[in-house]
């Protein structure tokens, strides 16, 4: 006796997982590619960039949570999968996505310098 084990349906879970987070659901794209020989799944999904901050979490946590959730599913079935996440479904004006595209990068704020003309602190000893 054979048992086979179906695909699950990634796209249905996907989209149960992620539009609760989605200001516009509707924004929400996905695209599942199977390779039943190498037993793979890829997820693509794309959405409204105003609601990258809320799909990922803070510290990434919501999108990690749904990377564990999928991976289960996968592993139920036997498979591995991978999801690629892309922050708008429409393509810029210079054709590149919007993960694609470098962000603006604000450097971290730098430490005072001491001047030498003040004096430090000075940690005098403790005795009893």
């Amino acid at each position: 006796m054979t048992l086979l084990t179906a695909s699950p349906n990634y796209v249905g879970l996907v989209k149960f997982l992620v539009q609760p987070f989605l200001e516009f659901p509707e924004s929400l794209s996905v695209d599942c590619e199977m390779s039943y020989a190498l037993k793979r799944a890829w997820i693509r999904i794309a959405f409204d960039p105003t609601d990258k901050g809320k799909v990922f979490g803070r510290g990434g946590r919501n999108i990690q949570a749904i990377r564990t959730l999928i991976a289960a599913a996968a592993e139920f079935a036997g498979q591995s999968v991978y999801l690629d996440i892309y922050g708008s479904n429409t393509q810029s004006r210079d054709g590149m996505s919007f993960d694609e595209e470098q962000e603006e990068r604000i450097a971290p704020p730098k430490s005072r310098e001491r001047s030498g003309d003040i004096p430090r602190p000075v940690a005098k000893p403790r005795f009893r």
